[in-house]
This record gives C-alpha cells, sequence and structure tokens, in this order.
C-alpha cells in the first residue's frame, strides 16, 4: 500500500494522492457495493458539495441556482476546549489533541496521563496537553467539546461545574445512564466504532484536512489502544480501515511491534501502583435504579502479576464501595496477550450479580471468576450486568463492611513516583499529633 507525500510549508507530512490499493483497503462500501467493496477512496473522498446537491434536486427539481450546498463542518466547536474523561487514557488524549486539531480548538487533559499515553506521546514527540481546569480557571468561558466519553460520572468536576460552556461531544460509548443534560443544542458526533480516534481520522479523511505525520501516528496508536490490536470484540471495520490508512501514512511497517510496545509500556508501571491506583485507575461507574454498579479494569501482560495481588485488590474495592456509595464493584484483569479476563467479586452481592450475568463463567462462587473471552467492558461486561439489573435481579444482603468505614486515602512517593495509598484515619491523627510536637519542640 502506498502513497504519493509533500511537505507543507509548515513543514506537516500531508497525502496528497492515494493509489487504488489504498482506496480498497481504507473506503467503506457503500450500499449496493459488492462484496469487495468496489467503492474507491477517490470516491469516498469525491466532491460532497455535488452529491448532495444532487440529492436535494431529487427532492426539489426546481432548485434555485443561488442555493450552493457544501460539506458540513462544525463552526460551533472552533476554539473550543477539547477534553478526555476522568482517569485520562491514551483514546482521549488522542482524541482531544486531533480533535482540536480538525476544529481548530485547544487540546486539554482531565488528569494526569497513564505510561501507555506517556509513550505514545514520546514515541511521536508530542507533549502532553494542559490540564483542563487550569485552562477553564484563565478563561471561565471557555466552550467545551467532550471526546471519549458523555456520562457525568466520568466529566472532570470543572467542566461539570459549568455545563452552559459544552458545545459539543465526540464519542464512541453507548448512551447508558447519566448522559449529560445540555440548555441548548450541541454537536454530536456518536458512532459505534472500537475507537473514538477512528471517528476522528476518519474525519480527516473525508474532509481532506491536513493532518501532521505525529498526530496521525497517535491517532494510530489510540485506535490499537482501544481495539487490543484490532482484537476487541468492539473492533469494527472501520477501525481496521483507519489503522491501514493510517500505518501507510506515518510509514509504520510492523503494527504488531508498534502495539505489543505500547502494551509493554503500559503493563511496566503496573508493579509499582498501589492498590487504589490499580482500582481506581480504570474505574467506571453506572447508575441503575437499583443503585450505581462500579466496574474498573486493568489490562496488562502479565495478569499473574495482578492476581497475585488479589488479596488486597479486593481489601480496596470493598473500601472503594463503602466510600463510592456502590451497589456493586467489580474488577477485571484483562489478559491483552491471550485476551482473556479475570473477575475479581468481593463480596455476596458481586458474586449473584456475576452468576446472574455471567452464567456460563467458572468460579462464579469464589472471588476470581474466569470470564474466558469477555475482555470488554463496553461490549462484554456493561450490556450483560445492565440486563440483569433491568431484569428483576434480587440483590443479597451486604458483607460487613465495618473495617472500611475509618480509611482514607494519601499520596506517598514510591521509587520516586507519587501513588496514592490508603490507610486507617487514626493514622493521619497521629501523624498530625506527632508533627505538632515536633513544631512545638521546635519553638523551644
Amino acid at each position: 500500500m502506498s502513497s504519493q507525500k509533500e511537505l507543507t510549508p509548515g513543514g506537516a507530512k500531508v497525502t496528497t494522492i492515494v493509489t487504488s490499493a489504498d482506496a480498497v483497503v481504507a473506503a467503506p462500501a457503500e450500499p449496493g457495493a459488492g462484496e469487495h467493496g468496489e467503492s474507491t477512496l477517490g470516491g469516498a473522498l469525491a466532491d460532497n458539495a455535488e452529491h448532495a446537491a444532487a440529492a436535494i434536486k431529487n427532492l426539489s427539481p426546481t432548485l434555485p441556482p443561488e442555493i450552493g450546498v457544501t460539506f458540513y463542518t462544525e463552526e460551533a466547536l472552533a476554539g473550543a476546549a477539547f477534553v478526555g474523561h476522568l482517569m485520562t487514557d491514551l483514546d482521549s488524549v488522542a482524541g482531544a489533541i486531533g480533535g482540536a486539531l480538525l476544529y481548530g480548538g485547544v487540546a486539554t487533559c482531565a488528569s494526569e496521563v497513564n505510561t501507555e499515553t506517556a509513550f505514545a506521546l514520546d514515541y511521536w514527540k508530542l507533549d502532553r496537553p494542559p490540564a483542563v481546569d487550569s485552562v477553564l480557571s484563565s478563561d471561565p468561558s471557555t466552550r467545551i467539546c467532550l471526546v471519549d466519553h458523555q456520562q457525568t460520572s466520568q466529566i472532570h468536576p470543572a467542566v461539570l461545574a459549568a455545563p452552559a460552556n459544552i458545545v459539543g461531544c465526540i464519542d464512541h460509548h453507548a448512551l447508558q445512564n447519566s448522559t449529560v443534560v445540555t440548555a441548548l443544542p450541541i454537536f454530536v458526533d456518536i458512532r459505534p466504532w472500537g475507537s473514538m480516534s477512528s471517528i476522528i481520522a476518519h474525519s480527516f479523511i473525508m474532509w481532506r484536512r491536513e493532518l501532521p505525520i505525529p498526530v496521525a501516528g497517535l491517532l494510530l496508536c489510540a485506535i490499537l489502544s482501544d481495539t487490543l490490536n484490532l482484537q476487541s470484540p468492539t473492533t469494527t471495520a472501520w477501525d481496521r480501515k483507519m489503522v491501514a490508512v493510517l500505518a501507510a501514512y506515518t510509514e509504520i511497517k510492523n503494527i504488531d511491534e508498534l502495539a505489543s510496545k505500547q502494551f509493554a509500556a503500559k503493563s511496566a508501571s503496573l508493579s509499582m501502583l498501589s492498590a487504589q491506583d490499580l482500582v481506581a485507575g480504570d474505574l467506571k461507574s453506572f447508575k441503575f435504579p437499583g443503585g450505581a454498579v462500579g466496574v474498573a479494569v486493568v489490562e496488562t501482560t502479565d495478569p499473574d502479576a495482578i492476581a497475585a495481588r488479589k488479596a488486597e485488590l479486593i481489601d480496596e474495592l470493598r473500601a472503594t464501595k463503602l466510600q463510592r456509595g456502590l451497589l456493586c464493584i467489580f474488577l477485571a484483569i484483562v489478559d491483552i496477550v491471550k485476551l482473556k479476563s479475570t473477575l475479581l467479586l468481593c463480596g455476596p452481592r458481586e458474586r449473584s450479580l456475576a452468576s446472574a450475568a455471567f452464567s456460563d463463567a467458572k468460579d462464579l462462587d469464589s472471588d476470581a471468576a474466569d470470564l474466558g473471552s469477555r475482555v470488554s467492558r463496553k461490549k462484554d461486561y456493561i450490556p450483560a450486568i445492565t440486563t440483569t439489573m433491568n431484569s428483576g435481579w434480587e440483590c443479597p444482603a451486604e458483607s460487613d463492611l465495618t473495617e472500611h468505614a475509618d480509611t482514607e486515602l494519601h499520596v506517598e512517593e514510591v521509587k520516586g513516583v507519587a501513588t496514592v495509598r490508603r490507610r486507617k484515619s487514626v493514622q493521619l491523627t497521629m501523624d498530625v499529633a506527632g508533627l505538632g510536637a515536633g513544631v512545638a519542640a521546635l519553638a523551644t
């Protein structure tokens, strides 16, 4: 697959001519096309104004000549801040950077980035976007476009405090519950694809926008991340096509090698993370009439190392459930090499709900159920839990969580890395008392 490229005055490499070989891989088959997708990328990138004008002419044969038709782009997003969800991942950062470039806005982050995202930013020599709360502090009237999320539980508090600022949403998740509510209509682009970055990449291609190589590469890494190197059940033909085009454009010869490097980067830091970091790092909650259910995910190339910490992880799950007021909470340990997962069950409610939602799973009566090839929260976990919760599942009594009622989180530095840990609240009282005694001693 090849393409002719040239350098723009600004130094960005852009595709100007795409061969028919690229087109076969990149372009979707239009309705009525043959099984091999005779539609070409040239056709997909054809003058949309001509197609739109023809469609309108069919509806209105007397189309006035002064009415022009052009391909729609959303001007309302120009200058907006693009921000992903809390507990930022690679897809939300790449989507924010790509979306800001596509629409003429500014990219921001909702939290610190994980090691996989840091690897990808370094690989493509891109800077981490600024924090969204700092951008809003500088200009409280900044308009916001949400990327890779639309649930209020995943929106940064600074954005949630200014809902009138939200003018757009680009996402690939289901509209399940707690979806953001706006007073006025906003721009929405939600597609059932495996990665939000696939949507951004597709829009660049369809609109023939200049796409710098580093941003194209970051979008490529994000698609590989969210689709587990195109092996996740959420992967669509669109994701595969966007990977093919972006790989050719960035001249990446070995997609598997790139995916392995970024997955290794994701797993490398897990051994240094506390149980609280692992549980909260990718925890999303979903509200149901009976209560909220939290589902955390840890994706790793070394699942045994995480499973070996089962006792402390289950202890942290119980504490998190209590402090966040959740009905149930789960942690899925996903093996991104073998594409299998283990679900940690921290109490009778979790075992009951998991048994009803995943009846064919193994070891459901233990504290670590084998979910087999279920690896996707979006497609495998949440739909099954939603169906069970809405079908009259009877919630059993809760286990005793008294020991977790008086705990708190604090930050420690471990091997030069700040990590969040949990401890008994009384320890803080003792620390403060000790500090006071020390200050008094110095005063004398």
